[in-house]
């Protein structure tokens, strides 16, 4: 599987990987990219399989694949190790990846994401969204999303990125999405797991984020012993993109605490 990827900053800058959510692609990661690029580190932000220019004939895609897809982009660039960081969906792919592949990942940084399972009722609407967006594409699926995932006050004053966000969510290819929302429905707990993670860890969340509130950050960190956890006020499902200025600041400090100096 080859993905499409950008690859910002100096070849030997700090590389640093970063995994989109869903139903999204690598422009998520832009204000990061960008900022981390002018900082000295190589940034990494690929189209997971099935999302953006990744193509994939996948009806289901569990997130072992999605993990592996990345340690052989890693492998191709070159990348031993690396710092990690997943929102969301990626967050849950980036915990896959720790626990399939150890000794890769040099610092984690883990947004807006939740480790444990779906309940029933979530896995099955997994499958029930899967088969509706299959059927009827992104469009509405999207305009429906978009309350949930950027908070009123972004949506208020934030015009620009509430447009970016509804982009990626209606461009999406609806086969990708639907297969990876069925592979996730069936992910492992990913809890007990988080126990073993002895490597940097940054938690962020957005304060406002309906789908993976505080607490389910709260419980990361808990479970992370050498994890820092930031909330970022007023931001939804999306801090790096609503707040990407405090979002920078905080990667931007534990970037240079896990490595012991300013890239």
């Amino acid at each position: 599987m080859t993905l499409a990827y950008d690859d910002l900053g100096p070849e030997d800058g700090r590389p640093v990987l970063l995994v989109h959510g869903h139903p999204f692609d690598r422009t998520m990661w832009r204000p990061q990219a960008e900022h981390l690029a002018g900082r000295g580190h190589r940034v990494v932000t690929p189209d997971l399989r099935g999302y953006g220019e990744s193509t994939s004939t996948d009806t289901k895609t569990t997130l072992d694949v999605f993990a592996n897809d990345l340690v052989e982009l890693a492998d191709r660039l070159g990348l031993r190790g690396f710092v990690l960081g997943g929102l969301s969906m990626g967050g849950q792919i980036v915990m896959q990846l720790v626990s399939d592949h150890p000794g890769r990942v040099e610092a984690l940084l883990l947004a807006d994401t939740f480790p444990g399972l779906d309940t029933p009722e979530a896995k099955q609407a997994r499958i029930d969204t899967a088969a509706k967006i299959t059927d009827e594409g992104m469009h509405h699926y999207a305009d429906e999303l978009l309350p949930k995932m950027i908070s009123k006050r972004t949506r208020a004053t934030r015009p620009d990125v509430e447009a970016h966000v509804l982009e990626m969510m209606r461009d999406a290819p609806s086969q990708g999405a639907a297969a990876a929302l069925r592979g996730r429905a069936e992910r492992p707990d990913y809890t007990e797991g988080l126990k073993r993670i002895d490597v940097p860890t940054l938690v962020v969340v957005g304060s406002e984020d309906e789908f993976t509130p505080v607490a389910d950050a709260e419980r990361i960190h808990r479970h992370i012993a050498a994890s820092t956890l930031v909330v970022v006020e007023g931001a939804g499902h999306l801090p790096n993109l609503e707040c990407e200025t405090e979002f920078n600041q905080a990667l931007d400090t534990f970037l240079t605490s896990s490595s012991g100096a300013t890239p």
